[in-house]
């Protein structure tokens, strides 16, 4: 019974979550389609538009306008567009670094346990967002630089939970059985462990592009981002602050945009690694 209610939760969060992730996804990729305006253009005449259902508000424009007259609805759609990016590459290029160290101080052990954690300790002695926007500071601002930040930091995370995977699993039974069997270490590694500890990536996957995505918010409302006036979900939260007591829908839809969508990836991940753990099953 626990186990059938656990299976149940665990569906829920996967198609709740994948499901708000899949159209935010969508209208990001089919954002010349679905913004109703144009997301750079301006017009003093429609400035501060309150939302559809407000007194003043004008047709097209579904939640509003900012201080210049843009679309507030198009500029979040279009500003989807920078956070998945980010959340996809920056979070993937963490993982197979982060994850293929972890794998491999976990299993063998020894002098390669030992270096690989030494420098996870001295790379997490690092404030991570001071980390980030130093790194972008150096690089310079745009796509490429952050999610070169991004990835350079976060790796520390895949390499410290995959080491703890690897390493529990490489106690484990068959484990010794496929060493008797005649099995190399290499293989035991990539067909024995890696299977068992992939439910852990994936989750941490997962939450990784959900880091990611805030951490580009963060450097988007410092503007260390994108270099250029595509509309991003922390540029437009750091504009919508600016005009907080005349236009707050400038700043809240954003905040709800970026809150749903880090949860969903959060929550998404949790209920695969539920669905699909081995050991759960």
């Amino acid at each position: 019974m626990a186990d059938a209610r656990a299976v149940k939760s665990s569906n829920a969060r996967i198609w709740l979550a994948g499901g708000w992730l899949l159209v935010a996804l969508l209208a990001a990729i089919f954002a010349p389609l679905l913004a109703p305006q144009d997301p750079l253009a301006q017009d003093l005449l429609y400035e501060r538009l309150p939302p559809f259902w407000m007194q003043g508000a004008e047709p097209g424009f579904w939640l509003g306008t900012d201080s210049l007259g843009r679309d507030l609805l198009s500029r979040i759609i279009y500003g989807g567009r920078v956070a998945f990016l980010v959340a996809f590459a920056a979070a993937i290029a963490a993982c197979l670094v982060g994850s293929a160290l972890g794998l491999a101080a976990g299993y063998f052990g020894g002098w390669t346990d030992r270096v690989v954690s030494r420098i996870v300790d001295i790379w997490m002695a690092f404030p991570p967002v001071l980390f980030a926007i130093l790194l972008v500071a150096v690089l310079g601002t745009g796509l490429s630089s952050v999610i070169i930040a991004i990835a350079v930091i976060d790796w520390t995370r895949f390499c410290r939970v995959v080491r703890a995977e690897a390493m529990s699993q490489a106690r484990m039974d068959y484990v010794e059985s496929a060493r008797i069997a005649g099995f190399g270490r290499f293989d035991i590694m990539l067909r024995e462990v890696l299977p068992n500890v992939l439910p852990a990536i994936v989750a941490l996957l997962s939450l990784e592009m959900g880091i990611a995505v805030i951490v580009e918010a963060i450097l988007s409302f410092v503007n260390l981002s994108i270099s250029t006036d595509d509309p991003t979900w922390g540029g437009i939260i750091a504009e919508g602050r600016l005009s907080i007591h005349q236009a707050w829908w400038v700043l809240v839809f954003p905040l709800i945009t970026l809150f749903l969508t880090v949860l969903s990836f959060s929550q998404f991940g949790e209920g695969l690694k539920a669905r699909f753990d081995p050991v759960l099953r």
